[in-house]
């Protein structure tokens, strides 16, 4: 008989529940390599083990257990959270966590879940990478202004602050390029699709290679423009409450920049995205709301090119 497994996981143990004749079982195990093959021995082939995205710390049982040929599913901790609410669950315990994980299996369909290429796991934790510099950059550069403008600033400080300015953006530009080698590798003939879109330039091509492993990720469009954080957030309800709707930036802040700098180019060179701008404008639109709609269009293009694995057709809408 198939069990639906919940999965509560942390950096050094994860929590198993599951039912069995309508009574909760609850184990714990290291998450480490011993814990996953203890927790197999509880497994029959049928069994479907559902566990939240929590960080990176999923990854390593997820795949594993994808490699012995169970069924896994991995599911947004935010869905997770929504659906405990909804059960109004007070307790906030790892054992409780992974019976409501399990609860959830067992009410909806769950999607299998595969590993991503070493490629893109690589690529994304370089990007991360990049942007943890890019942070530093951005504090270090605000904290030597504020220095400056004091009209107070140490001399030694500021040379060691200017050093260490230095620093990160060398690192970056030698993440940046190790990024830039590895794609075009990986996904060459993907990247070059994808700059057949008028507005679509190297950098966005990459990363969007990138976030969707080839286009392998997403099943359809409207999943890719969710997770970039693309969807419109609408708050209305009855007559009294009737919010300004705009987008949900629970996405990639990182690809989301760079689609719209690609959207400016677009509405000069791209079919569809001129129409797209003239019947907006017309509308009144702010230019804000008609570069968002720009970038949703560019991204349900770039969609189609990669799943498909055409060139861009000039006359496409």
């Amino acid at each position: 008989m198939c069990k639906i497994i919940g999965i509560d996981i942390s950096k050094q143990t994860f929590d198993v529940c599951f039912q069995v004749k309508n009574k909760w079982k609850h184990k714990v195990f290291e998450n480490k390599r011993e814990g996953f093959r203890k927790l197999i021995r509880l497994l029959n082939e049928a069994d479907w083990l559902v566990m939240e995205a929590s960080g990176s710390y999923y990854l390593s049982l997820a795949t594993f257990l994808f490699s012995e040929g169970y069924k896994v599913s991995v599911v947004n901790p935010l869905v997770i959270k929504r659906y405990s609410q909804t059960k109004l669950s007070r307790a906030k315990t790892d054992k409780k966590d992974a019976q409501i994980i399990a609860e959830y299996g067992k009410q909806y369909d769950m999607e299998l879940w595969e590993p991503d290429s070493q490629a893109a796991i690589h690529l994304r934790q370089i990007h991360t990478s990049i942007e943890l510099l890019n942070k530093q950059i951005r504090q270090t550069s605000n904290q030597l202004e504020a220095f400056n403008s004091s009209g107070f600033i140490n001399k030694t400080l500021k040379l060691e602050l200017n050093k260490s300015l230095k620093y990160f953006e060398k690192q970056k530009q030698k993440l940046e390029k190790q990024m830039h080698d590895i794609a075009i590798k990986q996904y060459r003939e993907g990247i070059i699709r994808l700059m057949t879109i008028p507005g679509i330039g190297i950098k966005t091509a990459i990363m969007l290679n990138v976030i969707t492993d080839g286009f392998k990720k997403f099943k359809n469009y409207k999943q890719l423009i969710a997770y970039v954080g693309f969807s419109p957030r609408i708050h209305q309800s009855g007559t009294s409450i009737n919010g300004k709707a705009s987008i949900c930036k629970m996405g990639k802040s990182q690809i989301r920049k760079l689609l719209y700098m690609c959207s400016w180019s677009a509405k000069k060179s791209n079919k569809g995205c001129i129409a797209m701008y003239d019947r907006l404008s017309k509308k009144g639109k702010p230019e804000r709301v008609i570069k968002i709609a720009l970038a949703n269009k560019l991204l349900k293009q770039a969609f189609a090119i990669g799943k498909k694995e055409v060139n861009f057709d000039l006359n496409f809408i």
